[in-house]
């Protein structure tokens, strides 16, 4: 997988990731290429900066989009899923439809508040910035005690939930967020993450900021 923070590709041969620098959804998608050792083209975009070639591409005003030859996709949910899916080795998610339908329903809770909480924090609102820093923390002291049942979130098996989990928790020193003693079990659990090495590789540049507490 090649990351590139300049240089827009628009071959279509190779697979290619377009996504916010920062963005920790596109974080997410970089994270299952590395897992699947998918070879691909990513090229990180200066947030606020989206180029114009996803005007042919993605009729949204967002950045995050895949484009694999005739196929564009650019529902972050539906990339991981079709990731999965057509690169089956190592699986993310589990082959029972009702442990899939919970995994679903998990990274679309994930989304919908701690990437929210996220969003405003960094968001120039001072007031919704400390609010939202506090609801995240206090939603992920309360999952703690999941990681005392399972070595990964829910399950026993690494999946797309705990690919969509990590690069919130990889962000949390940027968002001011101590968990202390009591969030002990969860951070094991981000360490074992981050210490993946898929991990490792879907670092860029622009992501070990975020883990700079100074």
């Amino acid at each position: 997988m090649s990351i590139s923070m300049t240089g827009l590709s628009n071959r279509r041969s190779v697979m290619t990731l377009y996504t916010d620098a920062s963005d920790p959804l596109g974080h997410s998608v970089r994270l299952v290429l590395r897992e699947k050792d998918i070879n691909s083209n990513v090229v990180l975009v200066p947030d606020g900066t989206r180029p114009e070639i996803l005007n042919d591409f993605n009729p949204y005003d967002t950045t995050l989009t895949l484009v694999d030859r005739d196929l564009v996709l650019y529902d972050s949910h539906t990339i991981l899923e079709y990731l999965d899916e057509r690169y089956p080795h190592p699986p993310l998610m589990p082959v029972d439809p009702v442990a899939r339908a919970n995994n679903r329903q998990f990274r679309y809770r994930i989304v919908r508040d701690l990437y929210k909480f996220a969003r405003d924090i960094i968001g120039e609102d001072e007031v919704a910035a400390a609010t939202a820093r506090k609801a995240m923390r206090d939603d992920l002291m309360a999952i703690c005690p999941l990681f005392l049942q399972h070595a990964y979130f829910m399950s026993d098996e690494f999946s797309l939930v705990d690919i969509c989990l990590a690069p919130i928790l990889w962000r949390l020193p940027s968002y001011g967020i101590k968990l202390g003693p009591p969030g002990k079990s969860l951070l094991n659990y981000a360490d074992v993450i981050f210490s993946r090495n898929a991990f490792q590789e879907s670092l860029a540049e622009t992501d070990k900021i975020f883990r700079d507490e100074s």
